[in-house]
């Protein structure tokens, strides 16, 4: 989960979101290599995915990860952000909210998702794939980020061995808080990142920043609020609970 910001701060937080990601001894699941699949969300399929419990992403990230806070219902997956139970069943965080991971990795292919976003400034709603030191591999990433305060944009960016700064802005042509929309990462092995919205192509990455990922990633959906980020992010005002929805995620192997 990349962020668009000035470039002192990138490197400031650079090493530390790399360990960020990582959870507790007992939170890692398995790392097979998984194959095409689609889940319309009818409910918790734990031969899939994992919620990530009883650890938090680091300084920027003001929340814990609870797994009570991701919910299923009608055909819906839902996180929550509230201040359950904060901070001490929070990670010592003042906010709690949810994070839903695949259990096994997966190569190249078209990584999709259906969402709604929340809009709220000082918030993060995240559909990414991610590996790192928890899976024995360097930080490999590739994200869609929509921030409340403008949701009717998205950012883009990937991450190659730890490094990142290939941030892209994609002004959507709509509000994403206010209805589904289909997102996909097409990680292709002929060199390229196609960013998707709505099946249509927004963005390409070809190497030319930087090399591109190479090891199998998780497919993770999270929402978050900020800390110390204003400047990215806009500031975060809680004024009750937040709730980002996803209706449906696919893998198709290439």
């Amino acid at each position: 989960m990349t962020r668009f910001r000035p470039a002192l701060l990138a490197v400031a937080v650079l090493g530390l979101l790399g360990a960020a990601l990582t959870p507790t001894a007992g939170q890692a699941a398995t790392t097979a290599i998984g194959g095409s699949f689609v889940d319309n969300f009818d409910g918790f399929d734990t031969g899939r995915w994992h919620k990530a419990d009883g650890w938090s992403n680091g300084s920027m990230f003001n929340v814990g990860w609870r797994a009570d806070h991701v919910w299923f219902s009608g055909g819906v997956m839902g996180l929550n952000l509230d201040t359950a139970s904060c901070p001490g069943g929070c990670s010592g965080k003042p906010y709690a909210s949810g994070e839903y991971r695949t259990n096994n990795l997966f190569s190249y292919g078209r990584f999709e998702t259906r969402l709604k976003a929340v809009k709220a400034s000082g918030t993060v709603t995240s559909f990414f794939t991610y590996t790192g030191s928890s899976d024995n591999q360097p930080w490999d990433e590739i994200d869609v980020e929509i921030l409340g305060k403008n949701t009717t944009q998205m950012q883009t960016n990937y991450f190659t061995n730890g490094v990142g700064g290939h941030e892209t802005i994609i002004n959507l042509g709509f509000d994403a808080s206010t209805g589904y929309h289909d997102y996909a990462i097409e990680w292709w092995n002929q060199g390229t990142i196609n960013w998707f919205v709505d099946g249509r192509l927004v963005h390409q990455e070809n190497g030319s920043r930087g090399a591109l990922p190479t090891h199998p990633m998780r497919m993770m959906l999270n929402l978050w609020p900020g800390i110390g980020v204003d400047g990215w992010l806009g500031p975060f005002n809680y004024t009750g609970q937040l709730t980002a929805t996803y209706d449906s995620a696919r893998y198709t192997k290439y």
